[in-house]
């Protein structure tokens, strides 16, 4: 397993743009396919985004999509969240995951380690 620790939250403005990284521990990172997902105040935590092993496939919530965009460093270990054009109800814990399924992955019961998650706070 690989242990994940997200970073890069803050309070921005509507409009605005925040940048997630979720560094991740140990050599077997690349072998990984990797999830982003959010909960906001009282409602279930929600798929965002997921880029394969290879970052060769994503896939998007349709509500991010346009606005946010994964990416992945295996050399560095690290998968990056570029958010833009952020709107108040994309305020929420985003939460880095990553599974052994090769593919892109929506449901969050696929996905074996998960980070502590980082606040985003977005104002109007």
């Amino acid at each position: 397993q690989v242990q994940l620790v997200e970073s890069g939250g803050g309070l921005v403005q509507a409009g605005g743009s925040l940048r997630l990284s979720c560094a991740a521990s140990g050599r077997t990172f690349s072998t990984y396919t990797m999830g982003w997902f959010r909960q906001a105040p009282g409602k279930e935590r929600e798929f965002v985004v997921t880029i394969s092993w290879s970052g060769g496939s994503t896939y998007y919530a349709d509500s991010v999509k346009g606005r946010f965009t994964i990416s992945r460093d295996n050399a560095k270990n690290t998968v990056y969240l570029q958010m833009n054009s952020l709107k108040p109800e994309d305020t929420a814990v985003y939460y880095c995951a990553a599974t052994k399924f090769s593919v892109a992955v929506i449901h969050e019961g696929a996905y074996d380690c998960w980070g502590q998650g980082t606040q985003v706070t977005v104002s109007s």
